[in-house]
């Protein structure tokens, strides 16, 4: 037993050791896994679709009113005193009156047919609702990936630039040491060095932040570890189609989920003068009913021959079936109806000029993104130039001062212009892929 007792211990104990492994675990993500866990875990999608349901219970409820309706009714009398009727006591106390009405509307001024179109434009703003929900969360993930993959490059850069930095200050103090370098350039690599380390906290710091944001987009509790499975920054081919393609189609919006919400709000605005305006229309429906009545009692006093009177009662109680036509005509209102479709039509031009106003912005946004991509390229280009200037000049200045041929000055001015445009490199990629979310979002292509 006691054997027993501790092997299933230590089993006990080993789970939860592969548990806890299990737990911290890092995430691996690459683009298309971001966005894909982003929109898995996003309120704002649940959201959008449970909005879609809605719309869809919206059109369900527009159907039933082309069907007939059927509905109970009763009602429970008890009158005091008896009521005289031709010589006899009405009595109505504990009458009951039960009955069901079944009405089918023929025409109700066009509201029903408006009613089933108006469910339609719901149940399609809400899927392009969806459709620029979705797109906004794509966005969001990718700047937050994006952003992520740009720190941990940089935090790569300067931990090589702190090592290097380490190698560089053990050297200068051994040559300082033999009198081969003073104190001066001792001082200065030490200075560097403490700079350096400076904005490894800085980037250490911003690292931190950034996975926890992209923790939130992502689902997963903040203190997940995260690796990122991308290829690095800095290899961005000129040739592959992702880079070239999206620029090649020309500037167009007409796709986008907002400019389909803004014609489906003008859509409905002119719907609701056609129903406001039903409201004042004619309507007709056929009602057919039943109605079932009783416990009312007639008493009184009646000859019984020889002038004997005895007292005699009669129970009412019967059904009756009845089928009529009804047709509701309103004729004065004192103006309501005309005022109501007058402020009706003054929403349909609230709608028009929002989706003028709308097309404008959209219009000089989809502009600003392409401009925006077409910059983030040049840049890349500039930078790409500018690193290999820096790589050129740092192995010139390098070979110099091995040589003892420039001073240390010049040697740490080389390697920090070096880092700082692999820096800029490292940004100007990042920001054109942020510039190529927002491109397709803004033409409506996300």
């Amino acid at each position: 037993m006691k054997t027993l007792s501790m092997n299933m211990l230590a089993l006990a104990l080993s789970l939860s050791l592969c548990a806890s492994a299990s737990a911290q675990a890092p995430l691996t993500l690459d683009q298309k896994t971001c966005r894909e866990m982003a929109l898995e875990s996003s309120e704002d999608i649940r959201k959008a679709e449970n909005e879609i349901f809605k719309s869809r219970l919206d059109g369900k409820v527009a159907t039933s009113a082309f069907l007939p309706s059927v509905d109970a009714n009763g009602t429970g009398i008890y009158v005091t005193p008896n009521q005289g009727m031709s010589g006899m006591d009405l009595i109505m106390k504990g009458t009951y009156m039960a009955g069901i009405t079944l009405t089918q509307p023929l025409y109700a001024g066009g509201r029903i047919v408006t009613g089933k179109k108006l469910s339609k434009i719901g149940e399609e703003a809400a899927g392009e609702k969806m459709r620029m929900t979705r797109a906004e969360v794509i966005s969001d993930a990718d700047n937050a990936y994006w952003t992520y993959v740009s720190v941990q490059e940089k935090m790569r850069m300067v931990e090589e630039l702190k090592a290097q930095m380490d190698t560089l200050q053990s050297q200068v103090s051994v040559s300082a040491g033999a009198g081969m370098a003073t104190d001066a350039d001792l001082l200065t690599v030490k200075a560097k060095r403490s700079e350096v380390e400076y904005q490894l906290q800085k980037v250490n710091s911003g690292l931190n932040l950034c996975r926890m944001a992209l923790c939130r987009i992502v689902g997963v509790p903040f203190d997940t570890e995260i690796v990122t499975d991308d290829v690095s920054l800095d290899i961005l081919p000129d040739t592959s189609e992702s880079w070239a393609s999206p620029l090649e189609q020309p500037v167009s919006f007409e796709t986008r989920p907002e400019l389909k919400l803004l014609q489906a709000q003008l859509a409905v605005a002119k719907a609701q003068v056609r129903m406001t305006r039903g409201e004042y229309l004619p309507s007709l429906a056929v009602v057919g009913a039943y109605m079932n009545y009783g416990n009312i009692k007639l008493s009184s006093m009646v000859d019984a021959g020889n002038g004997t009177y005895v007292p005699y009662e009669q129970k009412l109680q019967k059904g009756m079936c009845a089928a009529m036509l009804s047709l509701s005509i309103p004729i004065f209102h004192w103006g309501e109806g005309y005022n109501k479709v007058r402020k009706a039509k003054a929403d349909v031009s609230n709608a028009v000029l929002d989706y003028q106003k709308n097309e404008k912005l959209m219009t000089l946004e989809a502009r600003q993104a392409e401009t925006n991509l077409r910059d983030s390229r040049a840049l890349i280009a500039c930078a790409k130039d500018a690193l290999a200037q820096s790589e050129e000049n740092l192995r010139v200045v390098s070979n110099r001062y091995s040589a003892s041929m420039c001073p240390l000055s010049d040697y740490l001015t080389a390697r920090f212009q070096w880092h700082q445009s692999k820096s800029n490199l490292v940004e100007a990629v990042t920001q054109y892929h942020i510039s190529l979310t927002d491109y397709l979002r803004a033409t409506g292509r996300l």
